[in-house]
C-alpha cells in the first residue's frame, strides 16, 4: 500500500516556500528521501506526521485521507524527529511505558511485554533502568526507534537519524533500521548519501522544495555509467576546470584535487572513466543534469 502525495505546496508566514507542488509515491519498506539541508525534507516529514498544515495538495494511505483524518494517521504512525527531548532522570523503561500509555496500550501486562520486547529489539534492555537523558547519542536514537515502533505502526518516519553519530553507532543504528524495514513503510529523510545507498531500494531526491529525482539507487547509478570522468589536478587549476567542464564534485587528496566531471564522452585524454556512486547521482541531480520521469518539475 503506497503513500500517495499529490500537488503538495507549503509557504511559511515569512515567505519561505518550503514545498512546491510535491508529487510522490512512497511504497512499503525502506524509502530514502535525500536532499541538502533546507531542501524541504523536514517540512514534508512534518506534514506526513500531521504536525503542520499545507496550502494545497493531498496525501492518501490507502483509503485514508491523511490531511483530513489526522487521528487515524497518528494511530498508524511512528515518528523519530531530527531531535527530541526527554524527561531528565526518567529511565528508558519508565519513559517507554509512559509513551505506550499515550499510544493507547492501556493493559498493564500487554504494556510490560511491549516495553520489554522493544528494548530488547533495540539492544537497550540491559540499560533499561538508566536515565535516557544520560544516554549517548546512538543509544538515544535507538530509544527513539523503540518509541516509534509502539503500537505496530504502518508508517515510520525517521528524520536525519544518523546526524552526529560516530561511525560505530551509525552502523548499529542502520542495522537496526534494516531489520525493521519489512514491517512498515519506513521513510528515511537525510542529507547523508551513504545512509540511502546502504539501506534503501527506492529513493527520491528533493531540492528547493521540489522533487528532482525518483528511482532505484542501483539503477540511477547504472544510468550514469560512462558519464563520470575523473582526474587529479593541482589546486590552482580548479577555477579553469570549473569554467571549462561540468564539474560534479571535488575533493582534496595528498595536496592535489581529485575532480569528477559529467560528460557523455571522454572530456580529454587524461580523464579516466569511473564507476558512478550515489554521490555522483546526488550532485548531478542537484545541478540539474539528471532527472527522472517520476520527478515533478
Amino acid at each position: 500500500m503506497n503513500i500517495e502525495i499529490r500537488g503538495l505546496s507549503k509557504t511559511y508566514p515569512n515567505g519561505t516556500q518550503a514545498l512546491k507542488n510535491v508529487t510522490l509515491d512512497i511504497p512499503m519498506g525502506m524509502f530514502g528521501l535525500l536532499g541538502p539541508n533546507g531542501a524541504g525534507k523536514s517540512s514534508l516529514m512534518r506534514t506526513l506526521a500531521t504536525l503542520q498544515e499545507v496550502d494545497t495538495g493531498t496525501i492518501h494511505l490507502g483509503d485514508v485521507n491523511i490531511l483530513a483524518d489526522k487521528e487515524t494517521m497518528r494511530q498508524m504512525l511512528g515518528y523519530l524527529p531530527q531531535s527530541f527531548g526527554v524527561y531528565p532522570g526518567v529511565s528508558a523503561a519508565n519513559l517507554l511505558d509512559h509513551m505506550a500509555i499515550l499510544k493507547g496500550i492501556t493493559d498493564h501486562k500487554e504494556r510490560q511485554e511491549t516495553v520489554t520486547n522493544l528494548l530488547q529489539q533495540v539492544n537497550l534492555y540491559e540499560a533499561r533502568n538508566k536515565a535516557v537523558s544520560g544516554y549517548s547519542g546512538g543509544m538515544r536514537q535507538r530509544f527513539g526507534i523503540a518509541q516509534a515502533l509502539l503500537g505496530k505502526p504502518r508508517v515510520i518516519i525517521v528524520d536525519e537519524p544518523t546526524a552526529g553519530l560516530d561511525p560505530a553507532e551509525r552502523v548499529r543504528f542502520l542495522n537496526l533500521l534494516s531489520q525493521i524495514g519489512e514491517q512498515a513503510a519506513i521513510i528515511l529523510s537525510t542529507h547523508i548519501v551513504e545512509d540511502v545507498s546502504d539501506l534503501c531500494p527506492e529513493m527520491a531526491m528533493i531540492a528547493s522544495g521540489q522533487v528532482v529525482l525518483v528511482g532505484e539507487p542501483l539503477k540511477l547509478m547504472e544510468d550514469l555509467k560512462g558519464k563520470i570522468w575523473q582526474t587529479t589536478i593541482p589546486r590552482d587549476q580548479l577555477p579553469a576546470y570549473e569554467s571549462e567542464y561540468s564539474v560534479v564534485s571535488t575533493r582534496f587528496f595528498m595536496g592535489k584535487i581529485v575532480v569528477n566531471i559529467y560528460s557523455d564522452s571522454q572530456p580529454a585524454s587524461h580523464f579516466e572513466s569511473i564507476v558512478p556512486d550515489l554521490k555522483d547521482v546526488y550532485f548531478c541531480a542537484l545541478k540539474g543534469w539528471l532527472t527522472s520521469a517520476g520527478a515533478q518539475k
